[in-house]
Protein backbone atom coordinates (compact mmCIF):
# COMPACT_ATOMS: atom_id res chain seq x y z
CA UNK A 1 0.00 0.00 0.00
CA UNK A 2 1.29 3.47 -0.95
CA UNK A 3 -0.62 6.18 0.90
CA UNK A 4 -0.37 9.95 0.84
CA UNK A 5 -1.68 12.46 3.31
CA UNK A 6 -4.51 14.46 1.78
CA UNK A 7 -3.90 18.08 2.64
CA UNK A 8 -5.14 20.90 0.44
CA UNK A 9 -3.55 20.04 -2.89
CA UNK A 10 -4.92 23.13 -4.62
CA UNK A 11 -3.29 25.62 -2.26
CA UNK A 12 0.03 23.81 -2.64
CA UNK A 13 -0.07 24.82 -6.30
CA UNK A 14 -0.85 28.51 -5.78
CA UNK A 15 2.46 30.27 -6.48
CA UNK A 16 2.60 33.84 -7.83
CA UNK A 17 5.94 33.07 -9.48
CA UNK A 18 4.54 30.06 -11.38
CA UNK A 19 3.95 30.71 -15.09
CA UNK A 20 3.64 27.19 -16.49
CA UNK A 21 0.35 26.61 -18.40
CA UNK A 22 -2.17 24.64 -16.36
CA UNK A 23 -5.09 23.74 -18.65
CA UNK A 24 -4.64 21.45 -21.63
CA UNK A 25 -5.70 24.23 -23.99
CA UNK A 26 -3.06 26.61 -22.61
CA UNK A 27 -0.47 23.86 -22.75
CA UNK A 28 -1.27 23.04 -26.36
CA UNK A 29 -1.00 26.70 -27.35
CA UNK A 30 2.35 27.06 -25.60
CA UNK A 31 3.64 23.92 -27.32
CA UNK A 32 2.54 25.21 -30.71
CA UNK A 33 4.60 28.35 -30.13
CA UNK A 34 7.66 26.24 -29.34
CA UNK A 35 7.40 23.59 -32.06
CA UNK A 36 7.74 23.85 -35.81
CA UNK A 37 4.59 23.66 -37.94
CA UNK A 38 5.22 20.13 -39.17
CA UNK A 39 6.21 18.75 -35.76
CA UNK A 40 3.25 20.32 -33.97
CA UNK A 41 0.87 19.16 -36.69
CA UNK A 42 2.16 15.61 -36.35
CA UNK A 43 1.46 15.52 -32.59
CA UNK A 44 -1.71 17.62 -32.64
CA UNK A 45 -3.60 16.07 -35.53
CA UNK A 46 -5.66 12.94 -36.04
CA UNK A 47 -6.77 10.78 -38.93
CA UNK A 48 -9.31 11.84 -41.55
CA UNK A 49 -11.57 14.70 -40.52
CA UNK A 50 -10.55 14.03 -36.90
CA UNK A 51 -13.98 12.83 -35.82
CA UNK A 52 -12.45 10.21 -33.52
CA UNK A 53 -9.82 12.60 -32.16
CA UNK A 54 -12.57 14.98 -31.09
CA UNK A 55 -14.89 12.28 -29.73
CA UNK A 56 -12.10 10.80 -27.64
CA UNK A 57 -12.09 14.02 -25.65
CA UNK A 58 -15.73 15.09 -25.76
CA UNK A 59 -17.09 11.64 -24.84
CA UNK A 60 -15.63 11.93 -21.34
CA UNK A 61 -18.24 14.59 -20.59
CA UNK A 62 -21.02 12.02 -21.11
CA UNK A 63 -19.92 10.19 -17.96
CA UNK A 64 -20.71 11.75 -14.59
CA UNK A 65 -19.46 10.78 -11.14
CA UNK A 66 -22.04 10.49 -8.37
CA UNK A 67 -19.99 11.14 -5.20
CA UNK A 68 -20.53 9.85 -1.68
CA UNK A 69 -19.76 12.05 1.33
CA UNK A 70 -19.08 11.75 5.07
CA UNK A 71 -16.30 9.22 4.48
CA UNK A 72 -12.89 9.78 6.05
CA UNK A 73 -10.62 10.57 3.08
CA UNK A 74 -7.63 11.80 5.05
CA UNK A 75 -5.34 9.22 3.44
CA UNK A 76 -5.36 8.03 -0.15
CA UNK A 77 -3.82 4.86 -1.59
CA UNK A 78 -3.01 5.45 -5.26
CA UNK A 79 -1.10 2.21 -5.85
CA UNK A 80 -2.06 -0.46 -8.37
CA UNK A 81 -0.91 -4.06 -8.78
CA UNK A 82 -0.17 -5.38 -12.26
CA UNK A 83 1.61 -8.62 -13.18
CA UNK A 84 2.89 -9.15 -9.68
CA UNK A 85 4.32 -5.65 -9.34
CA UNK A 86 3.11 -2.65 -7.38
CA UNK A 87 3.13 0.73 -9.09
CA UNK A 88 2.79 3.96 -7.13
CA UNK A 89 0.02 5.37 -9.32
CA UNK A 90 -2.43 4.13 -11.98
CA UNK A 91 -0.99 6.68 -14.43
CA UNK A 92 1.36 5.45 -17.20
CA UNK A 93 3.26 7.26 -19.93
CA UNK A 94 1.76 6.22 -23.27
CA UNK A 95 4.17 5.05 -25.96
CA UNK A 96 4.78 8.08 -28.16
CA UNK A 97 7.52 7.90 -30.77
CA UNK A 98 9.91 10.44 -32.28
CA UNK A 99 9.88 12.62 -29.16
CA UNK A 100 12.94 14.51 -30.34
CA UNK A 101 10.65 16.55 -32.61
CA UNK A 102 9.27 18.13 -29.43
CA UNK A 103 12.55 18.59 -27.52
CA UNK A 104 16.18 17.68 -28.09
CA UNK A 105 16.22 15.43 -25.00
CA UNK A 106 13.18 13.50 -26.23
CA UNK A 107 12.49 10.18 -24.53
CA UNK A 108 15.38 10.65 -22.10
CA UNK A 109 13.69 13.70 -20.58
CA UNK A 110 10.28 12.01 -20.50
CA UNK A 111 11.61 8.82 -18.93
CA UNK A 112 13.54 10.77 -16.31
CA UNK A 113 10.42 12.81 -15.48
CA UNK A 114 8.38 9.64 -15.15
CA UNK A 115 11.05 8.05 -12.95
CA UNK A 116 11.08 11.05 -10.62
CA UNK A 117 7.34 10.62 -10.03
CA UNK A 118 7.26 6.82 -9.93
CA UNK A 119 5.21 6.65 -13.14
CA UNK A 120 5.90 3.74 -15.51
CA UNK A 121 7.33 4.81 -18.87
CA UNK A 122 6.27 2.90 -21.98
CA UNK A 123 8.89 3.36 -24.68
CA UNK A 124 7.98 3.35 -28.36
CA UNK A 125 9.76 1.23 -30.94
CA UNK A 126 10.25 4.38 -33.03
CA UNK A 127 12.07 6.32 -30.32
CA UNK A 128 14.69 8.98 -30.84
CA UNK A 129 16.78 7.29 -28.13
CA UNK A 130 17.23 3.54 -27.85
CA UNK A 131 16.28 1.10 -25.11
CA UNK A 132 19.79 1.01 -23.72
CA UNK A 133 20.15 4.81 -23.59
CA UNK A 134 16.87 5.18 -21.71
CA UNK A 135 17.93 2.48 -19.26
CA UNK A 136 21.29 4.14 -18.68
CA UNK A 137 19.53 7.45 -17.95
CA UNK A 138 16.85 6.04 -15.62
CA UNK A 139 18.28 2.94 -13.95
CA UNK A 140 15.69 0.53 -12.55
CA UNK A 141 12.66 2.84 -12.75
CA UNK A 142 9.55 1.03 -14.10
CA UNK A 143 9.60 0.76 -17.89
CA UNK A 144 7.65 -1.19 -20.52
CA UNK A 145 8.47 -1.56 -24.21
CA UNK A 146 5.98 -0.97 -27.01
CA UNK A 147 6.59 -3.12 -30.08
CA UNK A 148 5.71 -2.42 -33.68
CA UNK A 149 5.80 -5.78 -35.42
CA UNK A 150 8.47 -6.13 -38.12
CA UNK A 151 6.67 -7.45 -41.15
CA UNK A 152 9.68 -8.19 -43.37
CA UNK A 153 11.81 -9.89 -40.74
CA UNK A 154 10.13 -11.19 -37.60
CA UNK A 155 13.52 -11.80 -36.00
CA UNK A 156 13.85 -8.03 -35.62
CA UNK A 157 10.79 -8.06 -33.38
CA UNK A 158 12.19 -10.88 -31.28
CA UNK A 159 15.53 -9.12 -31.03
CA UNK A 160 13.98 -5.91 -29.73
CA UNK A 161 11.93 -7.82 -27.18
CA UNK A 162 15.04 -9.64 -25.99
CA UNK A 163 16.90 -6.32 -25.68
CA UNK A 164 14.05 -4.84 -23.63
CA UNK A 165 13.98 -7.88 -21.37
CA UNK A 166 17.77 -7.72 -20.89
CA UNK A 167 17.49 -4.01 -20.02
CA UNK A 168 15.03 -4.69 -17.20
CA UNK A 169 11.81 -3.66 -18.91
CA UNK A 170 8.80 -5.21 -17.22
CA UNK A 171 6.28 -5.82 -20.01
CA UNK A 172 5.86 -5.80 -23.79
CA UNK A 173 3.07 -3.79 -25.41
CA UNK A 174 2.29 -4.99 -28.93
CA UNK A 175 0.40 -2.36 -30.92
CA UNK A 176 -2.15 -4.04 -33.19
CA UNK A 177 -3.94 -1.09 -34.82
CA UNK A 178 -1.09 0.07 -37.09
CA UNK A 179 -1.24 -2.52 -39.85
CA UNK A 180 -0.80 0.56 -42.06
CA UNK A 181 -0.57 4.28 -41.37
CA UNK A 182 -3.86 6.15 -40.88
CA UNK A 183 -4.87 8.86 -43.35
CA UNK A 184 -3.48 12.03 -41.70
CA UNK A 185 -4.25 15.05 -43.82
CA UNK A 186 -2.28 17.55 -41.78
CA UNK A 187 0.93 15.59 -42.32
CA UNK A 188 0.21 15.49 -46.05
CA UNK A 189 -0.51 19.22 -46.12
CA UNK A 190 2.70 19.93 -44.22
CA UNK A 191 4.66 17.33 -46.22
CA UNK A 192 6.04 16.13 -42.91
CA UNK A 193 7.14 12.69 -41.75
CA UNK A 194 9.45 12.46 -38.73
CA UNK A 195 10.02 8.80 -39.54
CA UNK A 196 11.35 9.67 -42.98
CA UNK A 197 13.57 12.31 -41.39
CA UNK A 198 15.16 9.72 -39.12
CA UNK A 199 13.70 10.82 -35.78
CA UNK A 200 12.52 7.29 -34.90
CA UNK A 201 15.51 5.17 -35.85
CA UNK A 202 17.43 4.78 -32.56
CA UNK A 203 16.14 1.33 -31.65
CA UNK A 204 16.73 0.12 -35.19
CA UNK A 205 20.30 1.35 -35.69
CA UNK A 206 21.19 -0.25 -32.35
CA UNK A 207 19.64 -3.59 -33.26
CA UNK A 208 22.10 -6.10 -34.73
CA UNK A 209 19.42 -8.15 -36.46
CA UNK A 210 17.95 -5.12 -38.20
CA UNK A 211 21.32 -3.77 -39.29
CA UNK A 212 22.37 -7.18 -40.62
CA UNK A 213 19.22 -7.24 -42.79
CA UNK A 214 20.22 -4.11 -44.73
CA UNK A 215 22.19 -4.02 -48.00
CA UNK A 216 24.36 -1.28 -46.45
CA UNK A 217 24.30 0.97 -43.40
CA UNK A 218 23.79 4.44 -44.88
CA UNK A 219 20.89 6.60 -43.70
CA UNK A 220 18.77 6.01 -46.80
CA UNK A 221 18.98 2.24 -46.37
CA UNK A 222 18.22 2.46 -42.66
CA UNK A 223 15.13 4.63 -43.14
CA UNK A 224 13.88 2.51 -46.03
CA UNK A 225 14.42 -0.61 -43.93
CA UNK A 226 12.36 0.87 -41.10
CA UNK A 227 9.55 1.85 -43.46
CA UNK A 228 9.59 -1.61 -45.04
CA UNK A 229 9.31 -3.29 -41.65
CA UNK A 230 7.14 -1.09 -39.47
CA UNK A 231 3.74 -1.57 -41.11
CA UNK A 232 2.39 -5.07 -40.83
CA UNK A 233 -0.86 -5.87 -42.71
CA UNK A 234 -0.17 -9.59 -42.31
CA UNK A 235 -0.07 -9.50 -38.48
CA UNK A 236 -2.44 -12.10 -37.04
CA UNK A 237 -3.03 -14.19 -33.93
CA UNK A 238 -0.43 -16.65 -35.23
CA UNK A 239 2.39 -14.13 -34.75
CA UNK A 240 0.97 -13.00 -31.42
CA UNK A 241 1.07 -16.57 -30.10
CA UNK A 242 4.63 -17.04 -31.33
CA UNK A 243 5.75 -13.78 -29.70
CA UNK A 244 4.32 -15.03 -26.42
CA UNK A 245 6.66 -18.03 -26.65
CA UNK A 246 9.72 -15.82 -27.17
CA UNK A 247 9.69 -13.89 -23.88
CA UNK A 248 9.00 -14.40 -20.21
CA UNK A 249 7.61 -10.88 -19.93
CA UNK A 250 3.85 -10.17 -19.82
CA UNK A 251 2.47 -9.22 -23.24
CA UNK A 252 -0.31 -6.67 -23.65
CA UNK A 253 -2.17 -5.90 -26.87
CA UNK A 254 -2.69 -2.18 -27.47
CA UNK A 255 -5.54 -1.15 -29.76
CA UNK A 256 -8.34 -3.46 -28.63
CA UNK A 257 -11.84 -1.94 -28.92
CA UNK A 258 -14.14 -4.91 -29.63
CA UNK A 259 -15.21 -7.25 -26.79
CA UNK A 260 -14.75 -10.30 -29.02
CA UNK A 261 -11.11 -9.35 -29.65
CA UNK A 262 -10.65 -9.07 -25.90
CA UNK A 263 -11.98 -12.61 -25.51
CA UNK A 264 -9.67 -13.86 -28.24
CA UNK A 265 -6.73 -12.23 -26.47
CA UNK A 266 -7.52 -14.28 -23.37
CA UNK A 267 -7.93 -17.46 -25.43
CA UNK A 268 -4.52 -16.86 -27.00
CA UNK A 269 -2.76 -16.45 -23.68
CA UNK A 270 -2.27 -12.69 -23.74
CA UNK A 271 -1.56 -11.17 -20.32
CA UNK A 272 -3.33 -7.82 -20.68
CA UNK A 273 -5.00 -5.46 -23.13
CA UNK A 274 -5.06 -1.71 -23.66
CA UNK A 275 -8.32 -0.23 -24.87
CA UNK A 276 -7.14 2.36 -27.37
CA UNK A 277 -7.85 3.87 -30.79
CA UNK A 278 -4.32 5.30 -31.08
CA UNK A 279 -5.44 8.74 -29.96
CA UNK A 280 -7.63 9.12 -33.04
CA UNK A 281 -4.58 8.86 -35.31
CA UNK A 282 -5.44 5.64 -37.16
CA UNK A 283 -9.04 4.79 -38.09
CA UNK A 284 -11.26 7.86 -38.18
CA UNK A 285 -14.92 7.29 -37.34
CA UNK A 286 -14.06 4.54 -34.88
CA UNK A 287 -15.67 4.40 -31.44
CA UNK A 288 -14.22 6.68 -28.77
CA UNK A 289 -12.01 4.68 -26.44
CA UNK A 290 -13.95 5.66 -23.32
CA UNK A 291 -17.18 4.46 -24.97
CA UNK A 292 -15.59 1.08 -25.75
CA UNK A 293 -14.11 0.55 -22.29
CA UNK A 294 -17.02 -0.80 -20.27
CA UNK A 295 -17.96 -3.51 -22.77
CA UNK A 296 -14.36 -4.72 -22.99
CA UNK A 297 -14.06 -4.79 -19.19
CA UNK A 298 -17.24 -6.86 -18.99
CA UNK A 299 -15.98 -9.28 -21.65
CA UNK A 300 -12.65 -9.75 -19.85
CA UNK A 301 -14.44 -10.29 -16.53
CA UNK A 302 -11.33 -9.78 -14.43
CA UNK A 303 -9.30 -12.53 -16.13
CA UNK A 304 -6.52 -10.14 -17.26
CA UNK A 305 -5.79 -6.45 -16.65
CA UNK A 306 -7.48 -3.87 -18.87
CA UNK A 307 -5.65 -0.59 -19.35
CA UNK A 308 -7.00 2.52 -21.06
CA UNK A 309 -5.59 4.99 -23.60
CA UNK A 310 -6.78 7.85 -25.85
CA UNK A 311 -8.42 11.16 -25.01
CA UNK A 312 -7.02 11.60 -21.49
CA UNK A 313 -6.40 15.28 -20.88
CA UNK A 314 -6.72 15.71 -17.12
CA UNK A 315 -6.93 13.96 -13.77
CA UNK A 316 -10.70 13.66 -13.75
CA UNK A 317 -10.49 11.74 -17.06
CA UNK A 318 -8.17 9.26 -15.35
CA UNK A 319 -10.67 8.77 -12.53
CA UNK A 320 -13.60 8.23 -14.90
CA UNK A 321 -11.67 5.58 -16.83
CA UNK A 322 -10.70 3.81 -13.61
CA UNK A 323 -14.29 3.95 -12.35
CA UNK A 324 -15.45 2.39 -15.63
CA UNK A 325 -13.16 -0.56 -15.02
CA UNK A 326 -9.66 0.30 -16.25
CA UNK A 327 -6.81 -1.01 -14.11
CA UNK A 328 -4.47 1.80 -15.21
CA UNK A 329 -4.57 4.75 -17.59
CA UNK A 330 -2.11 6.00 -20.22
CA UNK A 331 -1.55 9.69 -20.96
CA UNK A 332 -0.13 10.86 -24.29
CA UNK A 333 -0.40 14.29 -25.89
CA UNK A 334 -0.35 16.31 -22.63
CA UNK A 335 3.11 15.09 -21.63
CA UNK A 336 4.45 15.65 -25.17
CA UNK A 337 3.30 19.26 -24.98
CA UNK A 338 4.94 19.56 -21.57
CA UNK A 339 8.14 18.20 -23.12
CA UNK A 340 7.99 20.81 -25.86
CA UNK A 341 7.40 23.66 -23.42
CA UNK A 342 9.90 22.76 -20.72
CA UNK A 343 11.81 19.54 -21.33
CA UNK A 344 12.01 17.19 -18.36
CA UNK A 345 10.68 19.82 -15.96
CA UNK A 346 7.77 20.47 -18.31
CA UNK A 347 6.85 16.78 -18.38
CA UNK A 348 7.12 16.61 -14.59
CA UNK A 349 4.83 19.62 -14.22
CA UNK A 350 2.18 18.20 -16.55
CA UNK A 351 2.23 14.79 -14.89
CA UNK A 352 2.18 16.34 -11.41
CA UNK A 353 -0.87 18.42 -12.29
CA UNK A 354 -2.71 15.38 -13.66
CA UNK A 355 -1.82 13.38 -10.56
CA UNK A 356 -2.91 16.17 -8.22
CA UNK A 357 -6.27 16.55 -9.93
CA UNK A 358 -6.68 12.77 -9.95
CA UNK A 359 -6.10 12.63 -6.19
CA UNK A 360 -8.52 15.49 -5.52
CA UNK A 361 -11.18 13.88 -7.73
CA UNK A 362 -10.84 10.49 -6.04
CA UNK A 363 -11.07 11.98 -2.57
CA UNK A 364 -14.00 14.24 -3.43
CA UNK A 365 -15.76 11.14 -4.77
CA UNK A 366 -15.60 9.71 -1.24
CA UNK A 367 -12.99 7.04 -2.03
CA UNK A 368 -9.69 6.32 -0.29
CA UNK A 369 -7.98 3.95 -2.74
CA UNK A 370 -7.75 3.41 -6.48
CA UNK A 371 -8.90 -0.19 -6.17
CA UNK A 372 -12.22 1.02 -4.69
CA UNK A 373 -12.96 3.35 -7.60
CA UNK A 374 -15.08 0.69 -9.26
CA UNK A 375 -17.52 1.22 -6.41
CA UNK A 376 -18.07 4.80 -7.58
CA UNK A 377 -21.37 5.32 -9.33
CA UNK A 378 -20.93 6.56 -12.91
CA UNK A 379 -23.98 7.64 -14.88
CA UNK A 380 -24.06 8.23 -18.61
CA UNK A 381 -25.78 11.46 -19.52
Amino acid sequence: MITTRNNDLLLQNIDPSESFPVSFEQLEQAAQEKMGKGAFGYIHSGAGREETLQKNVSSFSKYAIVPRFLNDVTELDTSVQLFGRTYATPLFIAPVGVQKIAHEDGEIATAQAAASLGIPFIQSTVSSYCIEEVTEATGNSPKWFQLYWSSQNEDISYSMVQRAEAAGYEAIVLTVDTVMLGWREEDVNNQYSPLMQGFGKANYVNDPVFMASLPNDDDDSIIQGIVDNIYHPSLSWKQVVELKKRTSLPILLKGILHPEDAKLAIENGIDGIIVSNHGGRQLDGVVASIDALRAVVEAVDGKIPVLFDSGVRRGSDVVKALALGADAVLVGRPFVYGLAVGGQQGVEKVLSNILQEMKVTISLSGITSVRDLRNVTIVKR
